[in-house]
């Protein structure tokens, strides 16, 4: 049975799998459970692989700095940090510019743990795209960089660290 929906005004109905939308967020839900499986030998979550990847691109973040990005709540940020800070991966000092924050700064086992992580990441993505030759794994990422532009989700600075101006946030 084809479940149709999304009737548009000339055309007729879609399959509810062929809508765009249905197969992006099937693919998040997949991709998030897959994640959260090859992190956990390493004792971690997605959101920690998160905080790492973040302070390996730009180290010395604020815990707010952190939370927007990762969609994660500023309490929950905290914890995060106290128990990557007890498992001795990131420590945070005086932020060189707000008096009322913390730099967070990756130590030398926050970056292996982060290089550990990202080779079972890159293992799970290479799977993920095993169906594609080269090209077209490169192709299909090039068009999700693009569709994520479009909607306002730019490569090269994460959303939560614009500026409401859309530059980047200074740290």
């Amino acid at each position: 049975m084809i479940i149709q929906i999304g009737y548009h005004e000339g055309m007729g109905s879609q399959p509810l799998f062929e809508h765009p939308a249905c197969l992006i967020t099937q693919l998040d839900v997949h991709v998030q459970e897959q994640l959260i499986a090859q992190l956990a030998p390493l004792g971690i979550h997605p959101r920690h692989f998160g905080v790492l990847s973040l302070l390996i691109e730009q180290d010395g973040l604020s815990q707010h700095q952190l939370s927007a990005p990762l969609s994660v709540h500023r309490n929950v940020m905290v914890g995060l940090v106290d128990d990557m800070e007890r498992r001795g991966l990131v420590d945070r000092q005086p932020h060189p510019t707000d008096r009322r924050a913390h730099a967070v700064r990756l130590l030398p086992a926050g970056r292996q743990l982060h290089a550990e992580a990202e080779a079972l990441v890159s293992e799970f993505e290479a799977k993920l795209l095993g169906g594609l030759d080269a090209a077209e794994a490169r192709a299909f990422t090039s068009l999700l960089m693009r569709v994520c532009e479009n909607a306002g989700l730019y490569h090269d600075i994460h959303p939560g660290l614009r500026a409401s101006s859309g530059e980047s946030l200074s740290v």
